[in-house]
């Protein structure tokens, strides 16, 4: 295939961006998206350019490095897959396709489709853990636990921390993956006795991140690639009132 592809173009935080266009030749429908991009990077090495950077790891969908925004949705619209995931088969020879970072005031562009998603890792430390021992395998299997508690857990946990979800809502939202966040660890025994202090510290820390309050577009739902639902924000609201509430009486 031959492509034209418009990228966004940023040689630092600081410096002013722009789309620029390139074209592709040779495409194989084979090839992943970032295979065609690293085929492109191949070409203006050679040509004496800068490479476009982007950011890529596991390339199996598994570790939330890769994503950009493709034709105008995060990591290109196919639903449950990240950008490492998908391929050129979905696109036409001739067609054109615009590439774009993740668009949020919290995540500042770094360079051309790298952004910083250290506001992900504050919000982490400011309560995303279990700070008591649980023991070893034998422990942790001696607490009984509901089978649809600890599916749920095992779904809230799935959560990449792409960061698809805050560049899918229009108001740059962080909910859903603050909520996948305080939901898997509260429907566990062993994250329930600190539950109530690490829903108020991960919240406000999300609010001081300068991430957007969440109105229901539910753009975060479909754009996950791990289809983690909007019910863990339900779920993280109700926590959030009940720690409120305690902490008043």
């Amino acid at each position: 295939m031959k492509l034209t592809l418009k990228i966004w173009r940023q040689a630092g935080p600081s410096q002013k961006g722009a789309f620029e266009t390139y074209t592709v030749d040779g495409v194989s429908s084979d090839w992943s998206f970032l295979e065609m991009l690293d085929h492109l990077n191949d070409d203006l090495i050679r040509k004496g350019q800068a490479p476009v950077a982007f950011d890529s790891d596991c390339r199996e969908g598994i570790c939330g490095t890769c994503g950009c925004v493709v034709n105008g949705h995060p990591h290109g619209g196919e639903p449950g897959t990240t950008l490492c995931q998908r391929h050129m088969r979905h696109y036409s020879d001739g067609e054109t396709i615009t590439i774009e970072p993740w668009r949020s005031v919290a995540f500042p562009v770094l360079r051309d489709l790298i952004v910083d998603r250290a506001a992900f890792d504050r919000i982490i430390q400011a309560g995303g853990y279990i700070s008591a021992s649980t023991g070893g395998a034998p422990d942790g299997n001696a607490i009984p636990i509901a089978a649809d508690d600890a599916e749920e857990a095992m779904d809230a946990a799935a959560c990449i921390g792409c960061g698809a979800c805050v560049a899918a809502c229009p108001n740059g939202s962080a909910m859903l993956f603050v909520s996948a966040k305080v939901s898997h660890l509260a429907m566990l025994p062993q994250g329930r006795p600190e539950s109530a202090l690490r829903v108020k510290n991960m919240v406000e820390r999300m609010d001081e991140m300068g991430f957007g309050g969440c109105s229901n577009h539910r753009e975060c739902e479909a754009y996950c690639p791990k289809e983690i639902p909007i019910r863990h924000i339900a779920r993280m609201n109700k926590e959030f009132r009940k720690a409120w509430f305690a902490e008043r009486r």
